[in-house]
This record gives C-alpha cells, structure tokens and sequence, in this order.
C-alpha cells in the first residue's frame, strides 16, 4: 500500500515538473506597422540576445510567421518558457498600388501585396496553435476599425486569453484610453516597444494570463 501510494505521489510530482516546464505558445498578432515585431524583438534581446525579425516603416515588412523557441522569461524571481510567434499584420484589403509610395516598381509592389495576403492567411491559421495571443495595436490610431473587430472576433471565437498592448504610448497623440474603450472586456497595457516602456505592467499580464494555460 505505501509502494502504491508512493508511486502516485512520484507521478503527481513528475506531472507538476513537466506542466510548469511547458512551453507556451505567445502569439502576436494586429495590424500592419503596429508594432508587433518591435515588441517581439525587445523581448528576444533581453533573454536571448537574439532577435525575431526585421522592420520597416514599410508596410508589411513581416510577410511570412516566424517564431523563437523556448524563450525563458524572467519576472520577479519567476520564470516561464515560451514559444514567440511573431506574424504578419492583418489587414481586410492589401492594394499594391500602397506600396507604389515607398520607390517599389509595380512589378514589385504586386509581389509585395501578393506575399502579404498569403500572410494574411498564414496568420489566422496559426491561431489554431496559440495558447495566448498579445493584440499590439498602435495608441496613435483609431481602434474603431474593420481590422481590429476581425481580430478580435477571431479570437473570441478560439477563447483564447488575450492582452491588448496599445503601443507608441511615448507619441503625443497616444490615446490608451479610446483603445480600452473600445474593447472594455479585455486588459489594456500602454507601452512603447521602441523605448521599453513599461514592459514591467506587460510581463506582469503575461504571467498572469500564462497561469490559464498551464
């Protein structure tokens, strides 16, 4: 009998081992030149030296998803592993003639917006996958748009834990407070990823949405 009740004790604690060691799959998702990627790449630097990707101002830099595995963060003497799946941004029409502005030839600007859609779709696919997504939407913008609601309903659909960052919040017209008002169910954390700002209160809401998945 104590063999017996020893063993299950060994397994409950191997079980505990192995659920605390999961990595989770962090998503970030919104739309184009939001700056998902900057975020994606202050948290790679910080704990792995590497980043995830490039930007640019122009837009749908991120083409293809791309993601590091097992990034360990650390917070306040914690730590939790996760797999950083940056993806390209969102958009409901992509025109070639947009990227016409940035000194693309035409032949270039179709290649360009046919890469992002084709983007547009691998995204969406992903979410099947993620445990948790962050939104990065940029505080300068309307957040009342088309784009977001998509976003959004998508992830309603899935129930997948979400925390909205409301990102550029070191810009004069930054307006945290219209994005929480436009999605009042869901957290909402003001940062700069270009400057690091207040990535303590990000980290904080990860862990904390990350205690659901476990």
């Amino acid at each position: 009998m104590a063999i017996k009740v020893f063993k299950n004790f060994f397994k409950m604690v191997l079980a505990n081992l192995f659920k605390n060691n999961k990595e989770i799959k962090l998503g970030f998702y919104g739309p184009p030149n939001a700056g998902k990627t900057s975020l994606a790449n202050r948290i790679c630097k910080d704990f792995t030296g590497e980043e995830i990707g490039s930007v640019s101002k122009v837009p749908h830099e991120t083409r293809k998803v791309q993601f590091k595995e097992k990034v360990e963060i650390s917070y306040k003497g914690k730590k939790m592993v996760f797999k950083m799946i940056d993806t390209p941004g969102i958009a409901t029409k992509i025109d070639y003639e947009e990227f016409l502005k940035y000194k693309m030839s035409k032949k270039e600007a179709k290649e360009r917006a046919k890469e992002a859609t084709q983007g547009v779709i691998e995204s969406i696919k992903w979410l099947d996958d993620m445990n948790i997504v962050v939104v990065v939407l940029d505080a300068t913008e309307n957040p009342y748009n088309q784009v977001n609601i998509t976003i959004i309903g998508n992830l309603v659909a899935r129930k997948i834990p979400v925390l909205i960052v409301a990102n550029k919040v070191d810009l004069k017209k930054a307006d945290i407070k219209k994005i929480e008002a436009a999605f009042p169910e869901y957290e909402v954390v003001g940062i700069s990823a270009r400057f690091g700002d207040n990535l303590e209160e990000f980290y904080e809401s990860i862990f904390r949405l990350s205690k659901k998945v476990q």
